[in-house]
C-alpha cells in the first residue's frame, strides 16, 4: 500500500524513513517533493561522437557543473543531465519508493526520471535523476527547485537482502552527488 502523508510523517518521526533535510512544505498527500542539489553532470557528447560503450566506465563522458544560489542553468533542447536530490533518502527493509517527475515540469517539456524511478528497500543516499529537455527552447534549472516527488510503498514482508547487502552488486549505495552509470560493473562481475 502507498503511504499517506500521516504515515510518511510517522515513518520520519520513528526514523524508519530518512529525508534530510526535511522541509514540511514538501509533504504532499501521498508523497514528498524532492529538490535539486547544486551539482549537475552534463553530457558532453560533442567530445565523444561515435558511441557510448556500455562495457566501459562512462564518467569521462560527463562534466560536473555546480549551481550558484540564484543563477539558473539553461538546459538546452535535447540536452540530458544527471542531477542529484538535495535530500539524503533512507529506506528500511520493508518499504520501497517510487521517484517521479513533477507534472508541472512535464507540462513544459522537462522529462525527469524516465527510467530509473525505483528505489529499493535498504537504499541510503542522494538520488540521481535523469533529466532531458524535450522542447525546442532552453529550460532553466535552479538550485533547490522542486524537481520530483517520492512516494513510499509498504511491502508484504521485510526483504531478505536490502539494497547494499554484500554480494548483491548494489552500485549506487551511499552516493552523495549525481552519479554516472556504473553498468560496466555488471560486465566485470561475469
Amino acid at each position: 500500500m502507498v503511504l499517506s502523508d500521516r504515515s510518511i510523517k510517522e515513518g520520519l518521526e520513528q526514523g524508519r524513513i530518512i529525508i534530510k533535510p526535511f522541509d514540511e512544505s514538501c509533504l504532499q498527500p501521498a508523497s514528498v517533493d524532492v529538490r535539486l542539489d547544486r551539482k549537475l553532470q552534463v553530457s558532453r557528447n560533442q567530445r565523444y561522437p561515435s558511441h557510448i560503450d556500455t562495457r566501459k566506465n562512462v564518467e569521462y563522458f560527463n562534466e560536473v557543473i555546480e549551481l550558484e544560489d540564484d543563477k539558473p542553468f539553461l538546459l538546452q533542447p535535447g540536452e540530458f543531465v544527471l542531477i542529484s536530490t538535495l535530500e539524503d533518502i533512507g529506506l528500511p527493509d520493508d518499504i520501497v519508493a517510487r521517484l517521479e517527475g513533477k507534472s508541472s515540469l512535464g507540462r513544459i517539456g522537462l522529462l525527469v526520471n524516465s527510467t530509473a524511478g525505483y528505489v529499493d528497500p535498504g537504499w541510503r543516499g542522494h538520488l540521481t535523476l535523469e533529466v532531458t529537455n524535450a522542447v525546442k527552447l532552453p529550460i532553466t534549472l535552479y538550485y533547490r527547485m522542486k524537481i520530483g516527488q517520492i512516494s513510499f510503498i509498504k511491502l508484504t514482508t521485510p526483504v531478505d537482502r536490502p539494497y547494499g547487502t554484500k554480494g548483491l552488486g548494489s552500485k549506487y549505495q551511499g552516493q552523495t552527488e549525481p552519479t554516472a552509470s556504473r553498468l560496466y560493473r555488471d560486465f566485470q562481475q561475469r
